[in-house]
């Protein structure tokens, strides 16, 4: 595939404007500066596709990765992304990996310009690494570090609409940080090398989310888990302060996937959200029209990953991919529906957690 070569004065000039380049899936197109006709209205109404086209500061974005292997002794997670800081002024790519069972973290900077994106859907290249919906693919070179393979996802199970997980507040302005969910389950097969450790993901399962914005809460609790003993089973909670125009609120989301159907779930839909800690567990009840979930998740050892705050990944929290996740699900009669586990669940607890109002 050509690559349409622009004048060498163009493209230094553009690159110090700290504009993002694009690619297509077919073959690299650098665009410098336009977005692509329709990009603005495509990626709206798809939030896993690259959001910040247009941003040069105080901005991040980040797709998250987790692959569990079928015997579940394998739990990676690998978390691309972007960051511009809050004057614009250190701006690079990153990809960060973490190891769920020895709870080691990786984190690595490229150059902004190494990043590309596809104006079709969502398909991202950092260097020689490709992430996208279909799978991804590692190849990172250095004199400590040799990451090497290649996932592929099969029978993804998206949202019927993508927005849905944010509700209304997808459409609220000046929010600190948005979320979107590209997969609730799907298959997975291939492997990964990580310097002398290899990891086979043949029959296992994948889970994709994404985050992008300003910063990541002050304080916030999020787990997930689609590795339960009932096949095709998937549940995401995200629980927030939200600084929004001066004020705050606690906010949260998610989902549960049963039999098949999705039910959504957050403060957009008026559901009452009740939490309880006590020591390494939190225990959650969430009360929507139709049912009642109840929830605890234990911590397991966990890496350090990298967090922005005003763009930049400045920030460092604690999240483990192996916590102990044990769901019942209730009708409002309190007869009880399903109940199953999962030990490959993902936690982060982090901040000040009195800030979330409705914590007891």
């Amino acid at each position: 595939m050509k690559l349409q070569i622009l004048p060498l004065i163009f493209i230094i000039f553009f690159y110090h404007q700290g504009y993002l380049t694009q690619a297509s899936k077919k073959g690299v197109e650098y665009t410098f500066g336009e977005k692509p006709p329709g990009y603005k209205r495509q990626s709206r109404k798809n939030p896993e596709m690259f959001q910040g086209f247009k941003e040069k500061k105080n901005y991040f974005e980040g797709w998250y990765f987790k692959m569990v292997s079928g015997d579940r002794n394998s739990v990676v997670s690998v978390i691309p992304g972007i960051s511009l800081s809050e004057d614009g002024s250190e701006q690079h790519a990153f990809i960060q990996i973490i190891n769920g069972k020895t709870a080691q973290t990786y984190y690595y900077r490229f150059d902004i310009s190494a990043f590309h994106f596809s104006s079709e859907d969502f398909s991202v290249r950092i260097g020689e690494n490709h992430f996208s919906s279909e799978g991804i693919s590692l190849n990172i070179q250095n004199d400590t570090t040799s990451i090497s393979g290649e996932i592929k996802n099969h029978h993804c199970t998206p949202l019927n609409d993508q927005r849905s997980i944010m509700g209304w507040y997808y459409k609220v302005p000046f929010m600190q940080c948005y979320h979107g969910v590209v997969s609730l389950d799907h298959d997975i097969q291939g492997s990964l090398k990580i310097n002398d450790n290899s990891f086979s993901f043949d029959n296992g399962k994948g889970y994709i989310e994404k985050d992008w914005g300003e910063s990541m809460p002050s304080s916030w609790i999020w787990m997930q888990s689609n590795n339960f003993n009932t096949p095709n089973t998937s549940f995401m909670l995200s629980i927030a302060n939200i600084p929004w125009l001066g004020k705050e609120f606690t906010g949260f989301l998610g989902f549960i996937l049963l039999d098949g159907r999705v039910e959504t779930f957050g403060t957009y839909s008026k559901s009452d959200l009740k939490i309880q800690e006590n020591k390494d567990t939190i225990a959650v009840t969430i009360t929507t029209k139709n049912r009642i979930l109840k929830i605890a998740a234990t911590r397991s050892e966990a890496g350090m990953l990298a967090a922005p705050v005003k763009g930049s990944m400045d920030r460092r929290i604690a999240e483990s991919i192996n916590a102990q996740l044990n769901i019942t699900v209730y009708d409002l009669n309190n007869t009880v529906l399903f109940r199953d586990s999962s030990n490959t669940s993902g936690l982060e607890v982090v901040g000040n957690l009195s800030e979330l109002k409705k914590i007891k």
